[in-house]
């Protein structure tokens, strides 16, 4: 079931529980539970985030896996978000460690692709040395996890659902300029349309500047509450998790243009994982969502 599931052209559909994100982490909800549910979907694979699991011990991780492959999917990509803005050095040394610890439970996996992040935008915190912290904790971690096969990609992110602060690259050029001091065959980019519109720039515009180095996606869509701004959005920093004023829908029913998406993926023949980030109002948009992006498959990579 599983070898014919993945037996496709062009890119593979992963599901990502952004609907149960909250419960999964404080451990209300089964993190076995929910595979099993996404079995269900209709989709080829399940992206993982460090907070879902009991421990990153051998025995927890090995338990998820033969999970997975019991409803016939696969495992596409470890979310992993390491903070490597902190002005501390003793706690930006952790951050490593737990980047490292997040290969490992790639390689147990057999997970190819880790998500990395900057940190998150303190106010204290300055673009020169935010960067230059960020270049560094993730160089520290590059020859760890070719030893291990797995590549790590940055990711155009928004704010990590336990963070206080956003993401420190949110802006574009910001992002740009830590991906361009990094030189590795090793490290890719993570796409995320709906993180550029929150970001406040163009997502088509981006694609095209980083689609050369893109070997994974988020796909979602943003929406904001009616009398809301971008410029709010921005401005809703110091408290955990996301803003109120920010909403998820059905993928491709929002502000995405998923055929230039598509068309622009179909001109690097990406065969990657597209994992769907939806269904916070419930697992029936998740199934649509999947379904929308499979259509998308077919329609540029027949």
């Amino acid at each position: 079931m599983l070898m014919s599931r993945l037996q496709k052209s062009g890119p593979k559909i992963s599901v990502f529980p952004k609907c149960y994100f909250d419960q999964l982490c404080a451990g209300t909800m089964d993190y076995l539970e929910w595979i099993r549910m996404a079995g269900k979907l209709g989709a080829e694979g399940i992206e993982h985030y460090d907070g879902f699991f009991k421990s990153l011990e051998a025995e927890d991780v090995l338990l998820v896996k033969r999970t997975v492959e019991d409803v016939g999917l696969a495992s596409s990509l470890f979310c992993f978000s390491p903070d490597f803005t902190d002005p501390d050095p003793r706690r930006r040394r952790d951050q490593v460690e737990r980047q490292k610890r997040a290969i490992d439970a790639c390689s147990l996996l057999g997970i190819s692709f880790c998500r990395t992040l900057s940190g998150q935008r303190r106010p204290d915190v300055s673009r020169a040395l935010g960067i230059a912290w960020v270049v560094e904790g993730i160089d520290s971690c590059l020859e760890y996890a070719a030893r291990k096969g797995v590549m790590l990609c940055m990711e155009n992110h928004y704010k990590d659902g336990n963070w206080a602060y956003p993401e420190f690259a949110q802006d574009e050029d910001v992002f740009l300029e830590i991906i361009s001091r990094i030189d590795s065959s090793n490290f890719g980019v993570q796409y995320d349309p709906s993180n550029a519109i929150v970001g406040g720039y163009d997502p088509l515009l981006f694609l095209e500047k980083v689609k050369k180095r893109v070997v994974s996606m988020h796909a979602s869509d943003r929406y904001l509450k009616q009398g809301y701004t971008i410029d709010d959005l921005k401005h809703a920093d110091g408290a955990i998790g996301y803003a109120d004023c920010l909403l998820h829908g059905v993928t491709g029913k929002g502000l995405n243009d998923y055929d230039r998406i598509f068309e622009i993926l179909g001109e690097i023949d990406f065969s990657g994982w597209i994992s769907v980030e939806d269904g916070m109002n419930g697992m029936e948009e998740l199934r649509q969502s999947v379904t929308f992006l499979k259509e998308m498959r077919e329609k540029y990579f027949p």
